[in-house]
């Protein structure tokens, strides 16, 4: 894949995930990310079939994370402040992913599902793909 800028997979019914992606929108000043959700085209080409809904995938310098790391890295390359929670990198995966997996499996419970991916607004949608 030829992309210089990180692009966040994410789920595109998830509440939370929504939420997320509208963070990253606010706070991503120069505007580096690019978006795909999970259910996209664009996503199962670049991604191939083996992944999960249930986790947020980031692609950034030809390099993949899944879950807790990918998270941590996107609040990273916000910079500033947010990328002060990424000291959590430090913590062995196999924890941080408890703990992720567990906000995973009762996402739709805590914040809600849309019954289709959200459409971007029209400033949007060219840091969307797919």
């Amino acid at each position: 894949m030829m992309n210089t800028h990180p692009i966040l997979f994410y789920d595109g019914l998830c509440g939370l995930c929504d939420k997320s992606v509208q963070f990253i929108l606010k706070h991503d000043r120069k505007k580096t990310f690019r978006f795909a959700p999970l259910q996209s085209d664009f996503a199962k080409e670049t991604l191939g079939h083996a992944f999960a809904f249930d986790s947020v995938v980031l692609y950034h310098q030809n390099k993949t994370y899944f879950r807790s790391t990918a998270a941590l890295r996107v609040l990273k390359l916000l910079g500033g402040f947010w990328m002060i929670p990424s000291i959590l990198l430090l913590v062995p995966t196999f924890i941080r992913n408890a703990i992720y997996d567990f906000v995973a499996r009762n996402r739709y419970k805590w914040f809600g599902k849309f019954d289709t991916c959200k459409i971007p607004t029209p400033e949007q949608r060219e840091l969307f793909l797919g």
